[in-house]
This record gives C-alpha cells, sequence and structure tokens, in this order.
C-alpha cells in the first residue's frame, strides 16, 4: 500500500479555499485501503467518508466523485527522475519511459496505471474531470518537453519540431498500452522507443523534402 505521506504534495485538483491536509490525507489514505481490499469498481463516496471518518458533505465539497479522489492520487505520484543527462534524444526517451511505465505498473506503491484508465473511462461522462485530466497530463509532461527542447538544441531533432504534436505521438503507443492494460516489458520500452523516434524523424525529414 502506498504511503500517502511519502508521495507528493504538490498535487491538487479541487477549487477554492485549501482543504485540510488531515482531512486530505484520511481521505487519500482510506481510498487507497479500499482500493486493496475491495478494488476500484466496489468503492464508494460512502465507504471512503466512514472509512476516513469524514462528512460526507465534506467529501463530495471538495471530491464530487470517487474518480476525483483517484485523480487526486495520481497527481501526487509524481515521475521521480534526474534533468536529462544529454547523451542523446535516445537514452532520456529510454529513461523517461521506463519510469512513467514502472510508475503506472505500482512501483511506488500506488497502482496508478489501475487508477488512470478508471479516471479516463469516467471522464467520458464528467466534463469537469476530464477538464482535469487535462491540466494534470500536462503537468506531468513538463519533463518530456525538456527532453525534446533538448533535443532540438543538439541538433537531433529540427528547430521548426511541433513539440506539442511530438510530445502527443511519444506517449500515443505507451497510454494505448496502458488503457489496454498491456503495459510494456522492461525490454520492450527500448524497441518501442527506437519506433517512436523512427517516426518522429522520417516525419521530420519529410518535412525538409524538396517539393513537400
Amino acid at each position: 500500500m502506498a504511503d500517502i505521506a511519502t508521495l507528493s504534495s504538490e498535487g491538487r485538483t479541487s477549487v477554492g479555499a485549501r482543504r485540510s491536509e488531515a482531512t486530505e490525507t484520511a481521505v487519500l489514505e482510506a481510498f487507497v485501503a479500499l482500493l486493496d481490499e475491495i478494488g476500484y469498481a466496489a468503492i464508494t463516496m460512502e465507504a471512503v467518508a466512514k472509512r476516513a471518518r469524514a462528512g460526507k458533505a465534506t467529501l463530495y465539497r471538495w471530491w464530487p466523485t470517487k474518480a476525483h479522489i483517484a485523480l487526486s492520487l495520481i497527481s501526487k505520484a509524481k515521475v521521480e527522475m534526474a534533468p536529462p543527462a544529454g547523451a542523446s534524444l535516445r537514452d532520456d526517451m529510454v529513461d523517461y519511459m521506463t519510469r512513467v511505465v514502472g510508475l503506472w505498473r505500482g512501483h511506488s506503491g500506488l497502482p496508478v496505471g489501475v487508477l488512470v484508465r478508471h479516471c479516463y473511462a469516467e471522464a467520458w461522462s464528467d466534463p469537469q474531470l476530464a477538464i482535469a485530466l487535462q491540466s494534470e497530463r500536462r503537468e506531468r509532461w513538463t519533463l518530456l518537453d525538456t527532453i525534446l527542447r533538448a533535443a532540438v538544441a543538439r541538433g537531433e531533432l529540427p528547430t521548426d519540431t511541433d513539440l506539442a504534436r511530438a510530445k502527443d505521438f511519444a506517449m500515443s503507443w505507451p497510454f494505448y498500452l496502458l488503457m489496454t492494460d498491456r503495459l510494456p516489458a522492461p525490454d520492450e520500452i527500448a524497441r518501442m522507443v527506437d519506433e517512436t523516434l523512427d517516426g518522429l524523424t522520417s516525419g521530420s525529414s519529410r518535412r525538409r523534402s524538396p517539393g513537400t
């Protein structure tokens, strides 16, 4: 089980006045305990409130649904890694993807991948959750943006590279595998990165070709 106290305190998806840290910790710990005991599908907001010894009105004020509690947990689980080493885009991408997949697999003690899948499934019918997920994704991909910018500075990618599209392209394969519960094994990540970079560099070459 994840130790909520060791997760980053930066993630916060609520609005308005800041909620009590003690209440937030109690709610998140209750949710994680229930997740471990009965699974996501069986969790109810009433069960979380009872386990956390929190009033239901307080719970619903900050988290409209259990998916919003899950998103709070996702936001606190950060990819821990040093800034890009600068050796190569490939090395930086393999390191980044390995850590992201490890986070999704639950190496932090929290089944982040399971929570992500449920949040995206519920976001189809919850516009507020969908917006919060988009914001969380932008924050999480900040390091990937740094990696790609470093590659442009080294000349591995052209200066006119569309970084937003490059990030979408780089994450599309691992995210698809996450959503279909087929996360790549460690030895598959390097191949996945190689094929992704082939797509990025070949697209750049086509843009620079005469007559295109």
